[in-house]
């Protein structure tokens, strides 16, 4: 039989490091387990993948591992086939003596040789550090290292998937490398630099009263943001001064208002009103024709101003409409320090715009269990490339996911979250020093949090050495990083305008890139969430949302997770020096179903044209 399990192995591509030995112990396995020699191969190739290994090579080190695989597995089938049966391990009876049999699991571990310990649990996919701690919310926490799941038989893991400006550095990755980049060659890098944060809003602030919003909050924030942009549009020296859009003229006047539609659904180009300011119109709405037009791009809520006349007093019939808010210039400063001031600050940024980091976006586990597996997964591949920011996403603890819409999980939702996510993160910051630092965003799909938008912090607790490494932000959420400003919002913002906008392209043209278009709404309105009247299901309060989601300036990097397909584009905006570049991203979901989804590498070297990101699978 021994020939018999050598030609299964051959059959399956694997070669022998040492024939007679290992034929040897694979004999006795099919004695003892009462297997053919094509189910012990098949075994075989299920904690291969499980294990991650690298050589398609049977070795002696990995025969008790085996052998430890195979115990479990029919340890589990006896216990299907014979639900009151019990099994009794050392485990079980080094626990009935009152030993810990885990004092040696308090230690962290190496990632690069913690799969190769004898005896090691079977389905350990991932490669970072280890605790003694319960790493899964499964009912029964002995089947954690005995399930095989199908995000861990998964193929074609750290693929990528999108290269960005890959082909312009002198430093990137073998096109051979970037197709298989997987655990074989993830390779250690240096330590890197702790990285500058500087974190600019924290409103709203922990603990705050949400739920109290009044129809008059909400008035005053519309009104607020139509005279912004107003005052803004007078300011740039580019335009008039805004004037009443219901008044008849003959004579093209300027009118700023907001996009709204004369009944409930969606608008199109029949239905659009524009909502003057208090100050202008008193708050009137009038028609707007958009015949004239060959391009525009529109949605529920956007401030514009238009360029047209009204010749009844009721229709204002447009010739131009434009949205983006030009930056001020400055008046009050001479030129010559004007310049003096803008070569110092180019010369200390063009020495600091440099940071390397991860982005993630949740849910972070499969809808088949909590197991968290691809945020493992992914601090795994963290603790190899070393970034200098790993930016976490919610949901963390997704009110969707199918066991928490059951309510069949035995365990509170903070608990879940401090022992998943947060320990995780614990360990993760402790094993790689105080180089590394986490963000963490959270969502109005985490069970645990606040149900309202704008969305607070989470208030955590954590340990003096490791504060200074987890920071947590609001939602939406604005800081600089190495002096890059970094802008990033939970809410689902380009699919809800995808499903709203309604949009002219010239037929003589090639079709646009709709989500830069759609992406280029956020910048231009200077709001994390310019759409109104919200999406179904976005509980916005307006007594919060006054400066909560308000964009301050523009961004070097602009983050808004979607549903939608992942994609990193280079927007263009037109500023008052020029055309101002922002790196808009979406990260994808970590986990799609019960697969895997994908994350964001970014390496941000001073300007766009200098920077790399991938899209790479989870």
């Amino acid at each position: 039989m021994d020939q018999q399990i050598k030609a299964e192995f051959q059959s399956s591509g694997f070669k022998l490091d040492d024939d007679e030995q290992i034929l040897d112990k694979c004999l006795s396995y099919c004695i003892n387990y009462n297997l053919s020699a094509s189910d012990l191969v098949s075994h075989w190739e299920i904690y291969y993948l499980n294990r991650q290994l690298t050589d398609w090579k049977v070795e002696t080190a990995h025969m008790n591992g085996f052998l430890s695989y195979l115990r479990k597995e029919m340890m589990e089938k006896i216990t299907k086939e014979e639900p009151r049966l019990h099994v009794y391990s050392s485990d079980d009876v080094e626990m009935l003596l009152g030993e810990d049999n885990n004092t040696d699991m308090g230690i962290i571990d190496d990632p690069s040789n913690q799969y190769e310990r004898l005896g090691m649990d079977s389905n350990d996919s991932a490669t970072t550090p280890r605790t003694n701690r319960n790493l899964s919310s499964s009912k029964d926490p002995k089947d954690i290292n005995i399930r095989i799941t199908p995000f861990g038989q998964r193929i074609n893991k750290f693929t990528s998937q999108f290269l960005f400006n890959y082909q312009n550095s002198d430093n990137s990755l073998t096109s051979q490398e970037l197709e298989n980049m997987g655990d074989d060659v993830i390779r250690r890098v240096q330590p890197t630099e702790r990285c500058n944060l500087q974190v600019h809003r924290l409103q709203p602030e922990s603990g705050c009263r949400f739920m109290y919003d009044r129809t008059e909050d909400q008035f005053n924030y519309l009104a607020n943001r139509i005279m912004k942009h107003a005052h803004a549009f007078t300011a740039s020296g580019l335009y008039g001064e805004p004037t009443d859009a219901t008044f008849a003229s003959q004579k093209n006047i300027l009118a700023v208002g907001m996009v709204c539609c004369d009944g409930e659904g969606h608008i199109n180009e029949k239905s659009i009103l524009l909502q003057g300011s208090i100050k202008h119109s008193g708050g009137q709405r009038v028609r707007l024709d958009l015949q004239k037009l060959p391009y525009f791009s529109l949605f529920p809520g956007q401030v514009i101003g238009v360029d047209g006349h009204n010749p009844s007093g009721h229709c204002l019939i447009a010739s131009k409409v434009f949205d983006l808010v030009p930056n001020p210039p400055d008046v009050d400063c001479p030129p010559a320090k004007k310049l003096a001031i803008d070569l110092d600050h180019q010369t200390s940024s063009s020495e600091s715009r440099v940071l390397s980091l991860l982005i993630a976006a949740g849910p972070f586990t499969t809808t088949d269990n909590l197991l968290f597996e691809p945020l493992t997964e992914l601090l795994a591949y963290a603790s190899r490339r070393q970034p200098q920011l790993v930016i976490l996403m919610g949901p963390f603890i997704d009110s969707d996911h199918p066991e928490i819409k059951k309510g069949t999980v035995d365990r509170e939702f903070d608990e879940i979250f401090r022992v998943e996510i947060i320990q995780k993160l614990e360990d993760y910051a402790k094993y790689m020093g105080s180089a590394a630092h986490v963000i963490l965003l959270p969502s109005i799909r985490d069970a645990h949090h606040d149900f309202v938008f704008p969305q607070p912090a989470f208030d955590i607790h954590l340990t003096d050495d490791i504060k200074p490494q987890i920071t947590c932000l609001p939602n939406p959420g604005f800081f600089s990083a190495n002096e890059i400003a970094i802008g990033c919002c939970t809410v689902d913002i380009l699919k809800q305008l995808s499903g709203e906008e309604i949009s002219r392209i010239p037929i003589d043209t090639v079709s646009g890139d709709r989500m830069a278009r759609l992406a280029t709404h956020i910048l231009r309105q200077q709001s994390f969430y310019p759409l109104h009247p919200p999406a179904l299901g976005v509980p916005v309060d307006f007594s919060l949302a006054v400066e909560a989601l308000e964009i301050p300036r523009n961004p070097d990097v602009l983050i808004l997770p979607s549903d939608l397909a992942p994609f990193v584009k280079c927007l263009l905006l037109l500023g008052s020096d020029g055309e101002v570049e922002c790196l808009c991203i979406n990260p994808g979901r970590l986990a799609k179903g019960i697969g895997g989804g994908t994350f964001v590498e970014l390496h941000y070297n001073r300007e766009s044209d200098g920077t790399k990101a991938s899209i790479i699978r989870i």
